[in-house]
């Protein structure tokens, strides 16, 4: 059984399942749905928890499948818990899961919870996931993106009973908080519960949220590229002087930005070869939201100024690596910011040129 995020305090609220897998890559997240399910069953009578973490190949499957398949000497219920830092179970471990999995559904006096990382499809159609899937409740845990990020701060404001001011000053407010804790949601966390101390329940200025929060956002060089594709160049700049104040490798950062314009290039000329844009995108194995940014902006680039972005990544390679080009920054990040720039303007419509 599935289940969303959204929908997991509900099911709780309606009876406990004895087995249960979260997986994702957002902590604040994934330990809130945990908690939630842990403190379910301890109103219901589970008084004991053991923790299991699955450390290298070696570790004993054994201990966890003894746990689950056994009552407490000292509880009437407890909660076995499974940690798998990898997401790899191996070999074994795929066949003691299937074996949880199976206990679990005969075993009312113990409930299973196993953490997982974010899973790639491979894993997920693997035969222990399915086992856990057909036996309990698996709910994957997305990670908040930066367009939902003011909604889901707003939420949060509203447990505390704060909110923003109506309109566009409301708008502003939360676009300035969003910018500040992008990529770190649980600093986002922290700086919404320290609002909560410093303010009363009730609307929230500008200035306050100014004055309390913290620039705590992180950033990553694959969501730059989302953005640069977008054509957010606020946002871009952002994350350039972020990615540079956190130390990223630059070579990484040209090669993140080089290899979407070499997709671009190469998406563009299968279309011209007679190849529909889905097919073109498959096999340059284009996905996901890249997918939907590349159908927005390959209409608007022309063959010509792609040779152009593609000159001028061949140009900031050679100035990563300490060449000097006539015509160009010979600082790193000052080339990498005019390229990511050029490519921004070339991908974001009139009107969506200044968007954050």
């Amino acid at each position: 059984m599935q289940l969303a995020p959204n929908q997991l305090q509900p099911h709780l609220q309606k009876g406990l399942r004895s087995l249960y897998a979260l997986h994702g890559d957002e902590p604040l997240l994934v330990q809130e749905a945990a908690d939630a399910i842990r403190a379910a069953a301890r109103s219901q009578g589970y008084t004991e928890r053991t923790v299991h973490t699955v450390a290298g190949a070696h570790f004993d499957w054994g201990a966890v499948l003894a746990a689950g398949g056994s009552m407490s000497l000292f509880a009437d219920r407890q909660i076995v818990e499974v940690r798998i830092p990898s997401g790899k179970p191996g070999k074994e471990g795929s066949v003691a899961l299937q074996q949880l999995a199976q206990q679990a559904e005969g075993n009312e006096g113990v409930l299973t919870l196993v953490l997982l990382p974010r899973l790639d499809r491979m894993s997920t159609q693997g035969a222990w996931f399915s086992a856990l899937e057909t036996s309990g409740v698996t709910i994957k845990i997305d990670p908040i993106e930066r367009a939902q990020l003011p909604a889901w701060i707003a939420a949060r404001l509203a447990r505390h009973g704060q909110r923003v001011l109506a309109g566009e000053a409301g708008q502003r407010t939360l676009q300035f908080f969003a910018d500040r804790v992008e990529g770190n949601l649980l600093a986002a966390h922290q700086e919404i519960e320290k609002l909560a101390l410093l303010y009363p329940p009730g609307e929230l200025a500008y200035e306050q949220v100014e004055a309390a929060v913290l620039n705590v956002a992180r950033y990553d060089v694959f969501k730059l590229s989302e953005a640069v594709l977008a054509g957010q160049v606020q946002r871009v700049q952002r994350m350039l002087e972020g990615l540079q104040a956190e130390g990223e490798a630059e070579v990484l950062v040209h090669y993140t930005l080089a290899e979407d314009i070499r997709a671009l290039k190469r998406v563009k000329d299968a279309m011209a070869a007679g190849r529909p844009l889905p097919m073109a995108l498959r096999e340059q194995r284009v996905w996901g939201l890249k997918e939907r940014l590349f159908e927005r902006v390959l209409p608007r680039l022309t063959p010509l100024a792609l040779d152009g972005h593609l000159h001028s990544a061949h140009v900031v390679d050679g100035i990563v690596k300490g060449l000097k080009a006539p015509g160009w920054p010979t600082d790193s990040w000052q080339a990498l910011q005019r390229l990511a720039l050029e490519l921004c303007l070339a991908c974001a419509p009139a009107h969506e040129k200044i968007s954050a």
